[in-house]
């Protein structure tokens, strides 16, 4: 009898061990679908910020959620701040992030760690690594577990054509270390934007595949990321986006420069321009081109813009946001006619 009751101890004992080892695996389990009473928090810097947009990522996530488990079943928040680095995020991840007690954390940062190294304010490998360990144990001692995204592309250009796609690559490896060293979910964005933009940049365009600026995302790269990250999620995506055929606002800008307008000051002019996707949400796809007609009836104007919002409302808002504003100034020393058109498109 003690033998049987000593063994039958042990089998107690050890069922025990496996069943809590197996609540403790189900609590970060990669696979474990969204489920009613989630809470996720989206966490990054411009790219997210922009994503609360009428047609940006978190919003279309938001609606494909709904529509799949149900209004207010599951708890939806973007938590991006334009800028923002890795140092960033985890000086405001209690108040942005804890405080909003997540059960799901979706981290879509590491562009501007590499980005800003271009003027010296980059984040170091050490610290962005660091970084990284350390805000994902915040969240995973505060009870939810984290979807550690590799950062996406700085330039379009495939083959490894753009300037910082071998630091990027460095970074993007780190992410990679993180998520497996910490057990976290990986949803590598640079392999599946890297493999789609192989498929159809067929031109090795720098930008207007999935973005808009070679960063931020356009209509389209909203709707791929946001695919992404539902599969990521275990939500099934097979059904095509309502918003696909919603009605559009589109404003078209020319420029005639100048005749004393030096060549790099019509280039300020165009990268100014092309920046304010990143700055103004309201602008959910952007396009620019030089004139290229044969018809020689462009009468001077070479320049041209397209800046496409959901709504009127998105281009009330543009007209007099401070970066929009600040644009106007830097340009009007430049310029010698302007020409505005906008119109509705599906």
């Amino acid at each position: 009898m003690r033998n049987l009751s000593r063994r039958s101890w042990l089998l107690s004992t050890l069922s025990l061990a496996l069943l809590s080892l197996g609540l403790a695996n189900a609590a970060t389990a990669e696979d474990a679908p969204l489920k009613a009473g989630d809470r996720v928090v989206f966490l990054g810097d411009s790219i997210t910020q922009a994503g609360d947009g009428p047609l940006g990522y978190v919003t279309l996530i938001k609606k494909d959620v709904t529509e799949k488990l149900g209004e207010k079943k599951v708890f939806i928040h973007g938590a991006g701040i334009s800028g923002n680095k890795v140092p960033d995020i985890e000086k405001r991840l209690e108040k942005d992030v804890l405080g909003e007690k997540p059960t799901i954390v979706v981290i879509y940062i590491g562009i501007n760690d590499v980005w800003h190294s271009k003027n010296g304010k980059g984040t170091p490998k050490d610290e962005f690594e660091g970084g990284l360990r350390r805000i994902i144990k915040q969240i995973n001692d505060a009870g939810a577990r984290v979807i550690l995204t590799t950062p996406s592309v700085i330039g379009e250009k495939t083959n490894e054509g753009n300037p910082l796609d071998e630091m990027l690559g460095i970074y993007c490896e780190i992410s990679r270390k993180v998520a497996k060293d910490t057990k976290s979910q990986l949803l590598d964005l640079r392999k599946q934007f890297v493999e789609y933009l192989k498929a159809k940049n067929k031109f090795d365009d720098e930008k207007g595949i999935l973005t808009t600026d070679g960063v931020h995302l356009n209509d389209k790269g909203n709707r791929f990321v946001a695919d992404r990250m539902l599969e990521a999620l275990g939500v099934n995506t097979a059904a095509p986006a309502a918003s696909a055929s919603a009605k559009k606002l589109r404003h078209f800008v020319l420029f005639k420069f100048k005749d004393d307008a030096k060549p790099e000051q019509v280039k300020e002019v165009v990268d100014a321009f092309s920046a304010l996707p990143g700055k103004i949400k309201e602008i959910i796809d952007f396009e620019t081109g030089t004139d290229v007609s044969v018809e020689m009836k462009a009468d001077g104007f070479t320049h041209g813009f397209m800046v496409t919002f959901a709504d009127e409302k998105g281009r009330e808002i543009y007209l007099p946001h401070p970066a929009h504003q600040e644009f106007v100034k830097l340009v009007g020393p430049v310029i010698d006619k302007v020409l505005v058109f906008d119109y509705w498109t599906k």
